[in-house]
């Protein structure tokens, strides 16, 4: 841990990295929090790899991989919801086919890029320590747009989330608002892919906001602790793979798995004492 603490106060990189690890937590504990509370962990991951495309064909026509990956985490958002809400028969196919079709068409464009050296590893398990000031900037813009968003149409969110048939009587545009939802959590995948990847990163959207769901039950509580434990359990990662000299995005995810098992236990044993 002393060398973790002397490396930080020398090196801009560990200093990004704990950084983006504290601006991501933000958008991972209110959007995560969503994605637990509605039960759309599947739809998340559908949405996630998608981005694959985007940013191949990014990288394919000279252009910004991040702005490729909004664009297509945006698309894939709409698309995807669309298809939950009007062919729930074959859901888990369709999306299975759209995640499936993101990856592939992403890993054709970057095989097909001229003078291809793109690290693909990076992009799908992590790369935190390559995160510049530049990516932190983007971060907190798109932190910005979630907060704002959720914000302004928190009692939307609420009454859609919980209650789809009341909040649709009182006039409230459900689909609308889940299709947005949808954005939201497509913006806030952006943000945690340089942590995780695009593999992993449903992980870390989803088990720091089931922690939080296992110990509050107002919604406004679950945005803040799971926010909290994104952050510790992200920093920790971060800490645990420079001194073991480990993948920072796969020991991030261990140590996501490892709090939400020990929570679960703890959880059981509390209730049957």
């Amino acid at each position: 841990m002393n060398g973790f603490i002397t490396a930080l106060t020398g090196y801009t990189f560990l200093q990004n990295a704990i950084i983006a690890c504290l601006l991501a937590s933000i958008g991972c504990g209110v959007i995560g929090s969503y994605v637990v509370v509605k039960r759309i962990s599947f739809l998340t991951g559908g949405i996630a790899h998608s981005v694959l495309a985007g940013m191949g064909m990014a990288y394919f026509y000279n252009a910004s991989p991040i702005i490729g990956a909004i664009i297509a985490a945006l698309i894939s958002s709409v698309f995807i919801g669309w298809i939950n809400l009007r062919w729930k028969e074959h859901e888990d196919v369709l999306i299975a086919a759209f995640w499936s079709a993101g990856m592939a068409i992403g890993i054709l464009f970057l095989s097909q890029t001229a003078g291809y050296n793109v690290d693909l590893m990076s992009y799908l398990f992590g790369n935190i320590l390559l995160i510049t000031s530049n990516d932190l900037w983007l971060m907190l813009l798109l932190d910005l747009v979630v907060l704002v968003a959720v914000f302004i149409y928190y009692k939307q969110f609420l009454a859609s989330v919980f209650d789809e048939e009341f909040a649709r009587l009182r006039g409230i545009k459900t689909e609308l608002f889940y299709i947005l939802l949808l954005c939201l959590i497509s913006i806030t995948i952006v943000t945690l892919i340089q942590l995780v990847g695009l593999i992993m990163v449903i992980a870390l959207l989803t088990l720091p906001a089931a922690i939080a769901n296992q110990y509050v039950a107002s919604l406004h509580k679950m945005f803040f602790l799971s926010a909290v434990v994104c952050a510790i359990i992200s920093v920790v990662g971060v800490v645990l793979s420079f001194e073991q000299d480990l993948p920072t995005g796969s020991v991030i995810v261990l140590t996501a798995c490892f709090a939400y098992f020990s929570s679960v236990i703890f959880k059981q044993f509390i209730n049957n004492k």
